[in-house]
């Protein structure tokens, strides 16, 4: 059975959901892939918060990639954050995550990388992968602080696989994943449920998956497809209840904990895909900001 929106959603997500909507025209889909990324990353910049006082961004590369370092203004911790963007392996980077990025180290106040990875269709699986293990696998040997890995949508699929690629590496203290799509199966559960969710349907999950090119049963593609999940550092998975993929945080979790690991599963009532984007105008996604820092917050400790 469909979701009934009407009762599940409030009125200050439906406001966010048409703001959002409102950049996109009505012919996006048939625009090129040029004229895609621009109406998105200009619907970005519009949400775009600013900088917290004193923060230190600067640009870099690592193994080759574009990243972005963002220094708080009190640093609290040794602990170092990877952020994997989302825009479904086909838009975003840097810019479009700019101010979550700031936002999540001042308040964690920990120093934290976003990775600008590479994007489909220019680059299919696994050029994503790649890069983000390949930023992962620098950070880690430059130093002994413990390693967070955060993304969300997308950017929480390619943190997930990283860590499944990395278990075992003592530094990697924790995995903190946002409404990410996980392999799930897509004729079941929140998949048919949530099939015409706002801001994010079945059928552009669909269109995600088959952009990628990659194997069904490729669990740096798919974590879900991995049938041993041991050996992982802890993980918190956030799910926005109005979204195809809610399912796919809750079974990895589960089968996490079922394996002898530490999983939780977070559902976000009445929320919807990209729900960091209304944190600041949204009462329900504001609170779920600030469970997302204290989730990684908790990594370190």
């Amino acid at each position: 059975m469909q979701q009934d929106y009407a009762d599940v959603i409030d009125a200050q997500t439906w406001a966010f959901i048409r703001r959002t909507e409102s950049f996109y025209p009505p012919d996006t889909a048939q625009r090129n892939l040029t004229e895609q990324r621009s109406i998105y990353n200009t619907m970005c910049a519009a949400f775009h918060q600013g900088y917290p006082a004193e923060m230190i961004a600067r640009d870099a590369y690592m193994a080759g990639v574009p990243v972005r370092h963002y220094t708080p203004k009190q640093v609290l911790g040794p602990a170092r954050v990877l952020y994997f963007h989302g825009g479904g392996f086909v838009v975003g980077g840097l810019e479009s995550h700019d101010d979550v990025c700031a936002e999540l180290s001042d308040r964690t106040g920990f120093a934290l990388i976003s990775a600008d990875y590479r994007l489909c269709p220019e680059h299919v699986h696994p050029a994503a992968f790649e890069d983000c293990l390949a930023v992962t696998r620098t950070v880690l040997t430059q130093g002994p602080q413990p390693v967070i890995l955060v993304g969300d949508s997308a950017g929480g699929t390619l943190a997930a696989a990283v860590a499944l690629a990395l278990r075992g590496q003592a530094q990697l203290a924790g995995v903190v994943l946002i409404y990410p799509g996980l392999g799930g199966d897509m004729n079941r559960g929140s998949y048919l449920t949530q099939a015409h969710a706002p801001m994010l349907s079945r059928d552009d999950v669909l269109f995600y998956k088959d952009i990628r090119q990659a194997a069904d049963h490729d669990i740096t593609a798919s974590p879900l497809a991995a049938t041993d999940l041991t050996g992982l550092p802890p993980v918190v998975a956030f799910a926005a209840e109005c979204d195809p993929l809610a399912d796919d945080a809750g079974e990895f979790c589960a089968r996490i904990t079922a394996q002898g690991g530490v999983a939780r599963a977070v559902l976000e009532r009445g929320l919807v895909h990209g729900y960091l984007r209304a944190r600041t105008e949204v009462d329900r996604a504001r609170n779920s900001f600030t469970r997302i820092v204290d989730a990684i917050a908790a990594c370190a400790t």
